[in-house]
């Protein structure tokens, strides 16, 4: 069984999806504050973490963002329904997919399932990727830029995996969306745009150069750099 960690003060939404997540094959332990949560959250312990914007004691999104310098655990965020900002700078400090509150059990266990099966599928990947000075190892979760190394999400490295497999070639939001988060892409939603972003800065760093070209009105492609020379 997997176990997964909600850090959430509400604890009787805590209580229901112990025993709902349980019923999936989950096991699901509880932190009711954001202190405890970063404390659990960082031991490597568990599969994914559910996490809450609202907490006592320490912000979720202050969570997050200490969490992401210690490991990568998925994330999967609770925000408040319409709240945009919170899920655009919970994507950008690094959460794997949001899920807006109140929300139906069997939607959380659709996205963590998600995103569970993406880090599966690395995990039992062929190997070894690269696109001129961009390279990847599937296996080991590993991703490195002009021969440094890159600390990518779940989704970022996703995203990375299947630019690389197209290299050149101009993938769709809707098939994007579809590869690393597992869903259709909705009329208003931006989710897959935030991690490109991410993803780009990240891939370019200080150097200037854009290795992920957006394609307007289409979606993205990666376009190959190779070492030494000037894209």
């Amino acid at each position: 069984m997997t176990t997964l960690l909600i850090v959430d003060d509400d604890t009787e939404l805590c209580a229901l999806l112990t025993e709902r997540l349980q019923e999936e094959g989950f096991v699901l332990h509880a932190a009711h504050d954001g202190v405890e949560g970063l404390s659990r959250a960082s031991n490597g312990n568990y599969g994914l973490v559910i996490l809450d914007v609202t907490l006592p004691r320490m912000g979720g999104m202050e969570l997050l963002k200490t969490l992401r310098s210690r490991s990568s655990v998925p994330v999967l965020m609770l925000t408040a329904r319409g709240d945009d900002i919170d899920r655009i700078i919970g994507l950008e400090l690094g959460a794997d997919d949001y899920l807006p509150k109140p929300f139906n059990p069997r939607e959380l266990v659709a996205r963590i399932r998600a995103i569970l099966r993406r880090l599966d599928e690395h995990r039992a990947g062929p190997g070894s990727l690269s696109a001129g000075d961009i390279s990847i190892d599937t296996a080991a979760h590993e991703a490195w830029a002009d021969g440094k190394p890159l600390e990518l999400t779940t989704v970022e490295f996703t995203l990375l995996e299947s630019l690389i497999r197209n290299a050149g070639q101009t993938l769709t939001r809707e098939y994007l969306t579809g590869v690393a988060l597992g869903r259709e892409l909705g009329p208003f939603d931006r989710t897959i745009d935030v991690h490109i972003s991410n993803l780009r800065k990240k891939l370019d760093g200080q150097s200037g150069l854009q290795r992920i070209k957006t394609i307007r009105g289409s979606g993205y492609l990666l376009a190959v750099r190779h070492p030494g020379k000037e894209q």
